[in-house]
């Protein structure tokens, strides 16, 4: 049974920490971002499409133990965007089910400053003490050479090109810990 304590992480220019109902408008924004939606979702998100992946993450936390965290700035409070893990349960072979899936999405204005890299260390840190045992990996559109660098810079290897919904997906793998 997952421990349904959430917790908040905090580096030296963001604080990590669960959803809350008042971050929804802010996530809609960003997901309106044809940038911030391209390499994700293909394209924008509806209202409801976007409700639905919120409450996904948040659900992901009461039954897996993981998920997504509201990133923002701690000098100003500024919503910068979501970075965590989920279970997609994704049509991927090699198979990543039971995986810490890492992803991270921000708002276009913090496109450029590290804050997915700060924000990803925090989480991968946090998984480590909390999941010592459990594979962490990330899939990247191939095209999207910011996160291929990030996932690299972070530890992850590139393992294999697959398909994954008709189009072509790295996927990267942490290795087994512990």
């Amino acid at each position: 049974m997952p421990d349904h304590t959430l917790p908040t992480l905090q580096t030296e220019r963001l604080v990590l920490r669960p959803w809350a109902l008042a971050d929804f408008d802010e996530y809609f924004a960003m997901w309106q971002d044809p940038a911030v939606a391209h390499f994700i979702t293909g394209e924008p998100l509806s209202r409801e499409d976007c409700w639905r992946r919120m409450l996904g993450s948040v659900g992901q936390w009461h039954l897996m133990g993981f998920g997504f965290f509201v990133v923002r700035e701690k000098s100003s409070g500024s919503f910068v965007g979501a970075a965590g893990f989920h279970e997609m349960r994704r049509a991927l072979t090699p198979s990543i089910e039971g995986t810490l899936e890492a992803g991270w999405a921000l708002a276009s204005a913090h496109h450029g400053k590290g804050y997915a890299r700060e924000a990803m260390r925090a989480s991968i840190d946090w998984a480590l003490q909390a999941f010592p045992t459990q594979e962490i990996t990330c899939i990247i559109d191939p095209e999207n050479h910011a996160s291929l660098r990030l996932a690299e810079a972070l530890g992850f290897a590139r393992e294999t090109v697959a398909t994954y919904k008709n189009e072509p997906t790295v996927i990267f793998r942490m290795g087994q810990v512990g």
